[in-house]
C-alpha cells in the first residue's frame, strides 16, 4: 500500500488516502495520479476527490452494526455475522446473479440456495386519495377545494387501467395507474421507474384491468 498524496508532501494519514502499490503497473502508467475514468465516471479509486470524501457515514454504519451485534449477543440471542466477501463467494460458487433479494439469501454461512431464478414480484404501495379536502398555496391559504367523492365513472385514483385512445395527440394504447377527475378527463401514470404521465385521457377510453 502507498499514499495517493505522499505524507512527505503534506498528504493526510487517512485510510481513504491509500492505494494499492504495484511497481510494474505504476511504471506502465508512468506513475500517474488517479484520475476520473472516461469510461466509468466516478469509479472508486479513479477520482482524486474520493480520497477527500468524509468517512463519518461509513463509520456510523459500522458502529451501528457492531452495537446491534453486541446487543443481540448480550440478550443471549442466536446471532451470526458475515462479510461482503463471503456473500460474494456464496453467490459466485452457486452461479447466482447479484440482486438485493439474492444477496440477503447469500449472507453468512450458506449451504444451498434454491429458487434463485424465481421471478421476484415487485409491489408498490400507492395512495388512493387524501383526507385533506383543501389545497393550499405557498402561503398556506386555501386555493382549491377537493370533492368528497373518491369515485368517478366507476374509477378510483390508483386503479390500474388500460386506455385505447382512437385519435388525437394521445392516440394509442396506454396502461398504468389512473388519477381520476370528476370531469371525466383522467391522467395515466405509466411504468414504475422513471414513470411518465399521459394527460387528457377520456374515461370512455379506459377500462380497469
Amino acid at each position: 500500500m502507498e499514499h495517493i498524496d505522499a505524507k512527505a508532501n503534506g498528504g493526510p494519514n487517512r485510510v481513504s488516502n491509500l492505494t494499492l502499490a504495484c511497481e510494474p503497473c505504476n511504471k506502465k502508467k508512468c506513475a500517474r495520479r488517479p484520475r476520473i475514468s472516461q469510461e466509468r465516471p466516478g469509479a472508486p479509486g479513479e477520482d482524486p476527490r474520493a480520497a477527500k470524501a468524509p468517512l463519518r457515514n461509513a463509520a456510523a454504519v459500522n458502529a451501528t452494526g457492531w452495537a446491534l451485534f453486541q446487543a443481540f449477543k448480550n440478550a443471549d440471542l442466536p446471532v451470526e455475522v458475515g462479510t461482503g466477501g463471503r456473500t460474494k463467494w456464496n453467490r459466485s460458487r452457486q452461479g447466482i446473479s447479484k440482486a438485493h433479494v439474492l444477496d440477503a439469501a447469500c449472507v453468512g454461512i450458506v449451504g444451498d440456495v434454491r429458487g434463485a431464478r424465481t421471478p421476484t414480484l415487485r409491489v408498490k404501495c400507492t395512495g388512493r386519495g387524501s383526507r385533506c379536502k383543501t389545497r393550499l398555496n405557498k402561503y398556506g391559504f386555501p386555493r382549491a377545494y377537493l370533492t368528497r367523492k373518491k369515485t368517478a365513472f366507476g374509477f378510483r385514483t390508483g386503479d390500474m387501467v388500460v386506455a385505447d385512445v382512437p385519435s388525437g395527440k394521445n392516440k394509442g394504447i396506454h396502461q398504468g395507474r389512473v388519477a381520476i377527475r370528476m370531469t371525466g378527463i383522467f391522467n395515466i401514470q405509466t411504468g414504475i421507474a422513471d414513470a411518465q404521465t399521459v394527460q387528457g385521457i377520456s374515461q370512455k377510453d379506459c377500462r380497469i384491468i
